[in-house]
């Protein structure tokens, strides 16, 4: 059985926690670990709010529990024109992409899609087995 949850928050600080606390709730009602998930939603989250953000546009959370139980998490933002990277391992940059790699820690994989309009969608997979607790 497929389970999904999508929600639209405000881009701002209060949005990014209140995402991962939705996320938190969302997946203990479907009965899955939800610490790794919570964690990747936290940064992604962030990253909408600080890289993402337009004056006045929210951005969305879609949650997806596939019948394989594999959790694909999505965050569409405003800036379409932002597309994250993970920064060279040898960029020791402490206020540069450590939130992307702690997403590609977590994640059996991630990846950008473009959302109309000028938005993109940045999403990560959990996959069933990683991460149990």
């Amino acid at each position: 059985m497929n389970h999904e949850f999508a929600v639209q928050l405000s881009a701002t600080r209060r949005g990014a926690r209140l995402a991962r606390l939705l996320t938190e709730r969302q997946l203990h009602d479907w009965g899955e670990p939800y610490e790794d998930a919570a964690q990747v939603v936290a940064e992604l989250a962030s990253n909408a709010v600080l890289h993402g953000r337009v004056p006045g546009r929210d951005f969305r959370l879609r949650l997806r529990l596939r019948p394989d139980r594999t959790l694909r998490i999505e965050l569409t933002d405003a800036r379409g024109d932002r597309i994250p990277r993970v920064p060279d391992p040898v960029d020791d940059t402490p206020e540069s992409g450590r939130g992307l790699r702690i997403v590609t820690a977590y994640a059996a994989r991630w990846g950008v899609e473009e959302a109309p309009p000028s938005a993109k969608t940045v999403w990560a997979e959990m996959a069933p087995r990683r991460g149990r607790t």
